[in-house]
């Protein structure tokens, strides 16, 4: 039985990934950030949230961190 034809690279390695928060498919090494650095480029090495997606999260959760404090010399 002669494998090679039933078989490719694409189906022993996955190329895209759903991202969870906009669900769109997109390119895998290019368009996920990789959590695990200490093995190689497999599909369980990188995220399930697209860049663009962890980008807007870092941004909204660093501004509603940020405390805003008025701050005046005290009256003496």
């Amino acid at each position: 039985m002669n494998l090679d034809n039933h078989l490719s690279f694409e189906h022993l390695f996955l190329y895209e990934r759903k991202c969870r928060n906009c669900n769109q498919t997109k390119n895998l090494i290019g368009e996920f950030y990789r959590t695990r650095k200490d093995r190689g480029p497999v599909a369980s090495s990188f995220s399930y949230e697209c860049k663009e997606c962890t980008k807007k999260r870092v941004i909204i959760s660093r501004k509603s961190s940020i405390i805003e404090v008025k701050w005046e010399y005290p009256d003496w």
